[in-house]
Parts: structure tokens; sequence; C-alpha cells
């Protein structure tokens, strides 16, 4: 009977698997916003804790829809 051998697997042993790993982790993805918007809104809506995981994080928009989010900013503050 052959005796088998295991060893454990550490992964590759050179330098640059380090620098792969951190442009893996900066990679982007673009997506419409009518994709993400939905699971968005009913992670805030549910109160998910993950959401703060990337609270930090920064997001690219187009100008005009910033600029449409702060005019809504701006109107849906309560009247004095």
């Amino acid at each position: 009977m052959n005796a088998s051998h295991l060893r454990v697997y550490y992964g590759p042993q050179d330098e640059t698997t380090k620098e792969n790993t951190a442009e893996i982790a900066h990679e982007k993805v673009t997506v419409p916003l009518m994709e993400v918007m939905p699971l968005l809104a009913d992670a805030v809506q549910s109160r998910r804790t993950w959401l703060r995981d990337f609270a930090d994080d920064e997001i690219s928009i187009s100008m005009d829809l910033y600029e449409v989010l702060l005019a809504y900013q701006h109107y849906r503050r309560p009247s004095a």
C-alpha cells in the first residue's frame, strides 16, 4: 500500500504575489445605478451592518447626478 504524503500549501513564494493581491483589491467595476440602487436602498432600510464596512469608501458619480443630489438635499430640508 502506498503511503500518501500530504503537505500544507502556503501559496506562491515570490514577492510579486503581494503586489498582485493589492492590485486586485483596488479593481473597479462599472455598473448601472439602477442595478445597485434597489440593493443599497433595501440594505439601508433593513439596517444591514455590512454597510458600515463600506462607509468610508469613495464612489465616482457623474457631475449631473451630483448636482441633482445636491439640489435634492437642499430642498428636502424641513422649512423653518
